[in-house]
């Protein structure tokens, strides 16, 4: 497969490693040849690395089992996720999971990829909702500027929020960088 085929998502053998790209981009210069820009995690240690690929450069894809899951609880050990289709329970160290967790809350359903039989990486949807926990009060007539404030959410994602958003409301959060979206349709 070429380089500018790559998805989010996907297993690739790159380098000798294996990586789960995190996120790419297309970048066209004005007078240089195309290339892709990638954001690779790698499958053993789960650091980020970031590569620029020829457009045409042949890349290598690894058939990853997705399998979709259910999240239950955390402890020490890690996170427990639930099989939707056969109600197997696994656990999933945290050095998996990286930052996931702050997006999921118990019984959040995502897609676990697994392969040859272990979990290496989640696929998070690209916006969740979260409830406000912890926020400052809002400073009456701040609507001209575009001023956001602190907000901590219930499952401990720490963002910024506009300043009409209070305790005790969901909002809507992307996945990608953790920002602020929307307040969440009931």
């Amino acid at each position: 497969m070429k380089a500018t085929d790559i998805r989010n998502g996907q297993a690739i053998r790159f380098e000798g490693g294996l990586y789960v790209v995190h996120s790419f981009e297309h970048r066209t210069p004005g007078n240089l040849r195309a290339f892709v820009q990638v954001k690779l995690k790698d499958i053993g240690s789960g650091r980020l690395l970031e590569r620029r690929m020829n457009s045409d450069q042949e890349i290598d894809l690894i058939d990853l089992d997705r399998r979709p899951m259910e999240y239950l609880f955390s402890d020490s050990s890690g996170a427990t996720f639930m099989d939707l289709e056969n109600y197997d329970q696994i656990v999933i160290p945290p050095d998996v999971l990286g930052d996931a967790l702050l997006y999921l809350a118990p019984n959040a359903q995502c897609v676990v990829l697994h392969l040859d039989g272990r979990p290496i990486s989640l696929e998070l949807p690209s916006a969740v909702e979260v409830t406000i926990t912890e926020t400052p009060p809002g400073i009456k007539g701040a609507t001209a500027t575009n001023q956001l404030k602190d907000a901590t959410c219930d499952t401990g994602l720490k963002t910024k929020v506009p300043p009409f958003i209070s305790e005790g409301e969901r909002i809507r959060v992307s996945t990608a960088d953790g920002s602020y979206m929307s307040r969440a349709k009931e």
